[in-house]
């Protein structure tokens, strides 16, 4: 199994922070993500553009930014995550490089998370993209409660396609999809992307966001890129979690990807020891444990710099 073209997108300064029962001020939100830039990662969602009032713990979007373009670190891509134009029009002028522009499959969820119905979510969506493509912007569309909703149940994989579909004619360079609950099983990661391949533009990047709420995360990593999914989020030590979702605990932990990856022989070039050393940090920052393996048991064999076995 190639993973010359895989790609970890670290997500704990966004969706790893925002419901995570510990805090965390500017400057060390700066540290996590530098952190995560010197075990190797390049694309890292560093915080979200949306309203303070709904996301208070990210209101230092702009402050996060600023500090991380002081820092300059050669070949960060740093993405802010949006819902309408004025969370893009802020992620331009605060210097990101890509934007996560976010719709869900689950109609009470939208209304719940996004302040609006499915069908609005994406009538807005190709102005949102042109927007983001007129200042520079990568830009990604990440289709929510793909998997599962905990207020509409089970969410069929022809809706999925259907806005998959609708989203890629927008135009965006990846489409995610994303198990905002934790309960998908690999079996759906198959029939999903394989779904959603059939009906958005050739040349569209395929991402993938799990939550390991059910212990099924790493399961599901392995089944995405089986299926040709270009990059997968992972959240540092394993926290996060949605505030508008019950119980949705936390992310597949980036230096257990990793390790996984790696005795996959999937190279992803990001230092196990670093993540480790960084998972280690933010548990202390945190006040808390957090829920990664790695930090606990150590790679294999021990020592090891990423966990790959030996060839």
């Amino acid at each position: 199994m190639s993973g010359a073209s895989l790609t970890i997108v670290e997500v704990s300064p966004r969706d790893g922070l925002q419901n995570d029962p510990g805090e965390l001020s500017t400057v060390q939100k700066i540290e996590l993500a530098a952190r995560a830039y010197s075990a190797g990662l390049r694309r890292i969602e560093v915080t979200s553009f949306v309203s303070p009032r709904a996301v208070p713990k990210l209101s230092d979007a702009e402050a996060v930014v600023a500090g991380l373009r002081d820092r300059e670190l050669a070949g960060l891509s740093m993405i802010g995550l949006v819902v309408n134009e004025r969370g893009v029009q802020r992620a331009a002028a605060a210097g990101v490089d890509e934007i996560n522009v976010v719709i869900v499959a689950s109609e009470p969820f939208s209304q719940r998370n996004q302040g609006m119905s499915v069908s609005q979510s994406l009538a807005q969506l190709p102005d949102l993209l042109a927007a983001g493509r007129a200042a520079g912007l990568r830009t990604t569309v990440t289709i929510g409660t793909a998997f599962g909703c905990p207020f509409a149940g089970e969410i069929e994989t022809a809706l999925v396609a259907d806005l998959a579909g609708q989203a890629g004619a927008a135009g965006p360079d990846e489409i995610a999809l994303a198990d905002t609950i934790g309960v998908g099983v690999p079996t759906d990661v198959t029939a999903r992307f394989g779904a959603i391949r059939a009906v958005i533009p050739a040349g569209t990047g395929l991402r993938a966001h799990f939550h390991d709420t059910r212990r099924t995360g790493m399961a599901n990593a392995a089944a995405a890129v089986a299926a040709g999914v270009t990059a997968l989020d992972a959240s540092l030590g394993g926290i996060g979690g949605c505030p508008f979702a019950p119980r949705a605990t936390g992310n597949v932990a980036t230096e257990d990807l990793v390790y996984l990856l790696e005795r996959m022989a999937c190279p992803t070039g990001v230092s196990l020891g670093a993540l480790i050393g960084g998972a280690e940090w933010l548990g202390e920052s945190l006040a808390h444990d957090v829920s990664g393996a790695l930090s606990k048991a150590g790679p294999f064999p021990p020592g090891s710099p990423t966990g790959a076995p030996a060839t």
